[in-house]
């Protein structure tokens, strides 16, 4: 058992949603955050800290469905 399966789906959505895009307005953070990475513009620590604190729930998500239809392929 992989310490993926331990973490629960609704848990992941719930944090991803939440935490991904507050605050809400003007622009959800995760956005914000993406688009400076892309502009070159995101350099102070506090940011780059913030955009891994508000990606981490999202990319868990990914991993995880990731994991689980590689191993329901057999792979």
């Amino acid at each position: 058992m992989n310490w993926l399966d331990k973490i629960p789906y609704p848990l992941l959505i719930v944090l991803s949603l939440t935490l991904g895009l507050a605050p809400f307005t003007p622009v959800p953070h995760l956005v914000e955050k993406i688009s400076m990475l892309l502009a070159g513009e995101l350099v102070r620590p506090v940011d780059i800290f913030d955009l891994l604190m508000h990606a981490s729930p999202v990319v868990l998500l990914i991993v995880k469905a990731g994991h689980m239809l590689r191993s329901s392929r057999g792979g």
